[in-house]
C-alpha cells in the first residue's frame, strides 16, 4: 500500500477481509469472542450470564472493551508520530502475525494450559482490529466505510438498491456508485468470514497468521512501487 498510488477499492475490500476473518477466527477459536466488533460481546457475556454461568470464561469477554480502547488510543498517538498514515496497518500486520505464530508455537514450548494461551492470543487479536478501527475514523477517505462493522454498509446498500428499484440507473449514477462500493465492503467482510471461519476450524487460531501477513506483505509491496524523493 502506498499513499501515492493505491486503491481504495482494494483497500477497502482487504481491510474488510481482515476484519472478517479475524472475528470469525476468534469467535470459532476464541470461545466465542468477537475480535473486530467488540460491543457483540456485550451480548455473548449477557447471554452467558443470564443462563446462569458465573466463570471467567463470561466475565472475560468485557475485558476486550478496554483492551479495545487502549488500542484504539495507541492507533490515535502512531498517527500523529507518523508521516505514513499506513503505519498504522504495518502495526496491525506485525501484531496479528505474531499472535498467529503465538498460537502455533507457545503451547509447544510452555507449559501453560489451552485456556490463558487462547485468551491471550484472543486479546492481542483485538489490539490489532482496535488499530485498523482507528485507521477507519482518522483516515476515513482511504476507503469506502467502515471495514470493521457491517450494519451501517448494509443500510447504506440498500438505501441505494431502493433508490435504484424505484426510480432506475439512468441518471441515478450516485446511488449506482455508492452500491458498487458498499459491495466491495460488504463483499470482502462475507468472504473473510467464511474464510476465517474455515481456517480457524482447521488450524486453531494460529489461522490469525494469514490475515497478518497479508497486511505486512501488502504494506511492504507499497513501500517498494512507492516513488522516491529526490
Amino acid at each position: 500500500m502506498t499513499e501515492q498510488q493505491h486503491s481504495i477499492n482494494w483497500v477497502t475490500f482487504l481491510l474488510a477481509w481482515v476484519a472478517g476473518y479475524c472475528d470469525t477466527a476468534t469467535f470459532v477459536s476464541g470461545d466465542s469472542i468477537f475480535s473486530a466488533h467488540v460491543t457483540g460481546n456485550f451480548i455473548v457475556f449477557a447471554a452467558q450470564v443470564s443462563s446462569g454461568s458465573t466463570s471467567a470464561a463470561a466475565w472475560i469477554k468485557l475485558l476486550t472493551f478496554p483492551v479495545f480502547v487502549i488500542a484504539v488510543m495507541a492507533g490515535g498517538w502512531l498517527a500523529e508520530k507518523s508521516a505514513k498514515k499506513y503505519r498504522i496497518l504495518l502495526a496491525e500486520g506485525l501484531i496479528l502475525t505474531a499472535c498467529g505464530l503465538t498460537a502455533f508455537f507457545l503451547p509447544i514450548l510452555t507449559s501453560l494450559e489451552e485456556k490463558p494461551v487462547t485468551y491471550l492470543i484472543v486479546m492481542v487479536t483485538v489490539l490489532g482490529m482496535g488499530l485498523q478501527n482507528a485507521f477507519g475514523k482518522l483516515f476515513a477517505k482511504e476507503t469506502h466505510g467502515p471495514t470493521t462493522m457491517m450494519t451501517g454498509n448494509v443500510t447504506q446498500a440498500a438505501l441505494d438498491l431502493g433508490n435504484l428499484i424505484r426510480k432506475g440507473t439512468p441518471g441515478n449514477e450516485i446511488s449506482v456508485s455508492s452500491l458498487k462500493k458498499q459491495t466491495v465492503t460488504i463483499g470482502g467482510f462475507l468472504a473473510g468470514c467464511i474464510i476465517g471461519a474455515l481456517m480457524a476450524r482447521w488450524v486453531g487460531l494460529g489461522a490469525i497468521v494469514v490475515p497478518g501477513v497479508a497486511i505486512v506483505i501488502c504494506y511492504l509491496q507499497g513501500e517498494m512501487s512507492a516513488p522516491k524523493e529526490g
